[in-house]
């Protein structure tokens, strides 16, 4: 059984900032592309952002770009999400996947995705 763990997720004020965590040990981390996705309430799971397995490359949502960061730490088999300038509208719950695709603009919907976290929750007060 495989499955990520993330951490991180909280109660923040407009403009302020998160950072979030996952793990997955039971995975050999550099051999997987790895992403964020997000999902609130009565809306589809949707990618916020996406790091190849080599680092050559990332892709984020148009509504964050600039904002977050995606960043991982392969020796810690550890994926990594800075958050800031946050808006209301990024409340949601936040999930981590293994193994899709992280390339072009086929990297978003959670289909492809075999390993998926619980989730944290991140909320953003007006």
């Amino acid at each position: 059984q495989v499955q990520p763990v993330e951490s991180g997720g909280g109660l923040v004020q407009a403009g302020g900032s998160l950072g979030l965590s996952c793990t997955a040990s039971e995975l050999t981390f550099d051999d997987y592309n790895m992403a964020w996705f997000l999902q609130a309430p009565g809306k589809e799971r949707d990618g916020v952002s996406c790091i190849h397995w080599s680092v050559r490359s990332t892709y984020y949502a148009d509504s964050v770009r600039g904002r977050f960061t995606i960043a991982r730490d392969n020796a810690k088999n550890t994926l990594y999400l800075q958050m800031n300038s946050l808006k209301p509208e990024d409340t949601a719950m936040y999930y981590c996947a293994a193994g899709g695709p992280c390339s072009g603009g086929k990297w978003s919907l959670p289909g492809p995705y075999p390993y998926w976290g619980q989730g944290t929750q991140v909320t953003v007060s007006s």
